[in-house]
């Protein structure tokens, strides 16, 4: 998930000076761009894959949020907020329920192309925003966003709504007919991921919100689970499933003595 605690930046005045982007910066978007694009055709999800001409993404230039935004809006309306970096939780929760998604505009260097630590625009904008043309993800990734607000005081439920966002819209897999294929960003960003979650190595389980909230996650190597929807609708069918288990586990937790 794009949020750490709330030490991080919030500053949202951001705004992207395409001018400033460097013949470096625009080799490595170009390079990962086509790196990626040589692999997902036959292995992303097809909303992904239709999504990409939706918004206008090409190798050939880093995309500019000001003629994104009106293509995103006519889809779902949502729109792309440049952001300094790693944003705190009230902020990113907010420009969810918002139809807003917080976006870097600076890319890796040349020399980290293969691993990086920090999401980079490659993955804020790349990975994620295709899929932001679907309006049941859309609407999916809106509700996250608004349950969480309502939770955003305890610790255990962000905790809990931040694996599903993890197992969901980071690293989630779907099933197209009789085919596995991938939607989560982490993945569609990652060209070793992307190999890896679709080997025989990890495990795939069916999507199931109790399932889900039950697993952590691990951000310093390859998945050891994978979950897998059935479509987008169903995503966006879940969330009072997701507000019930995510009510009863709050209710359930040991009460501290003393």
């Amino acid at each position: 998930m794009n949020h750490t605690p709330p030490a991080a930046a919030t500053a949202l005045d951001l705004v992207q000076d395409y001018a400033r982007y460097t013949a470096d910066d625009q080799w490595v978007w170009r390079t990962l761009f086509e790196r990626q694009m040589q692999v997902l055709p036959t292995v992303a999800s097809r909303r992904f894959l239709d999504g990409l001409p939706r918004v206008d993404f090409q190798a050939g230039k880093i995309p500019d949020f000001a003629a994104v935004n009106p293509l995103l809006d006519q889809a779902t309306g949502w729109s792309l907020v440049a952001v300094p970096g790693i944003v705190d939780d009230r902020t990113f929760f907010e420009l969810l329920a918002a139809r807003r998604f917080p976006a870097t505009t600076w890319l890796r260097t040349p020399a980290q192309l293969d691993y990086l630590e920090e999401p980079d625009m490659f993955h804020d904008v790349f990975a994620h925003v295709p899929l932001l043309t679907d309006r049941f993800f859309a609407d999916f990734l809106q509700a996250v966003g608004t349950l969480a607000l309502r939770h955003l005081h305890d610790a255990l439920a962000v905790e809990l709504l931040s694996r599903l966002y993890w197992f969901t819209v980071e690293f989630g897999l779907i099933r197209e007919g009789e085919n596995l294929r991938i939607y989560g960003a982490g993945i569609l960003s990652s060209a070793g991921e992307t190999r890896f979650c679709l080997s025989d190595e990890p495990a795939r389980r069916p999507f199931d919100v109790a399932d889900i909230l039950a697993t952590p996650y691990v951000k310093d190597r390859m998945q050891d689970v994978y979950f897998v929807i059935d479509s987008y609708e169903q995503l966006a069918a879940s969330v009072p499933a997701l507000e019930t288990e995510l009510l009863r586990l709050l209710a359930q937790r040991p009460v501290s003595v003393g």
